[in-house]
């Protein structure tokens, strides 16, 4: 078995994205077929690497970004500044219609959920789940980027579980309540499970319950 991994996001890829705020590689799971010279029907399962919360480097549309106290607790909490130009990541609610998209598009057979940890002194917590313009629904990811600087967001709110660090779990089941509702919520709003959870940035800070997740 060869697992292959993949840097950026789908978002930034100039086909399928907000042009012009994109990247000029393919960061889809095309571009291992096409960087590899590898076909199709040689993949296996597709794991999709996303963060608890959303993060931007640079200028792009970025509806669930977080301009106050809130999203600068995510980013110092989170360590959100690239390594190497010490540039700091802009931060949001985690935008499920925009991981809806890149799911569709990669085909992602599981998640693994990332930073969980980043969100355990929040009161509570906002996912995106509707993009509105002009009062109307958006039945998918606007293909215009005009359209998305118009677009209104609807979230739905969670209680945070704030007093309860998430740090120290390796099972899914000794994870606050909350949280577990949280994790729930994405996998059924996806329909794709949550493989693997990050509750930390040392190596063994990842947690699983056998019966639905894998350390």
């Amino acid at each position: 078995m060869t697992y292959v991994a993949r840097s950026k996001k789908t978002s930034q890829k100039a086909e399928n994205s907000t042009y012009p705020y994109v990247t000029s590689s393919n960061c889809s799971i095309g571009g291992v077929c096409t960087g590899l010279g590898l076909a199709p029907k040689y993949i296996g399962d597709i794991y999709g690497v996303v963060k608890a919360y959303t993060t931007r480097v640079g200028d792009g549309v970025f509806p669930t970004e977080l301009k106050n106290e809130i999203g600068e607790h995510l980013q110092t909490r989170g360590r959100e500044w690239g390594v190497t130009t010490g540039r700091k990541r802009r931060c949001g609610w985690l935008d499920l219609i925009l991981l809806r998209y890149t799911t569709m598009i990669n085909g992602f057979t599981a998640l693994c959920l990332t930073k969980l940890d980043t969100l355990d002194e929040l009161n509570e917590i906002k996912v995106a789940t509707t993009y509105k313009r002009n009062g109307i629904e958006l039945p998918s990811f606007p293909a215009s980027v005009d359209t998305m600087h118009d677009i209104e967001v609807e979230y739905v709110t969670f209680p945070g579980w704030r007093g309860r660090s998430t740090s120290e779990c390796r099972t899914f089941n000794s994870l606050p309540h909350n949280a577990r509702l949280y994790v729930q919520f994405i996998e059924q709003f996806l329909g794709v499970p949550v493989k693997w959870i990050g509750v930390g940035k040392d190596r063994m800070a990842g947690l699983g319950d056998l019966s639905r997740l894998l350390v």
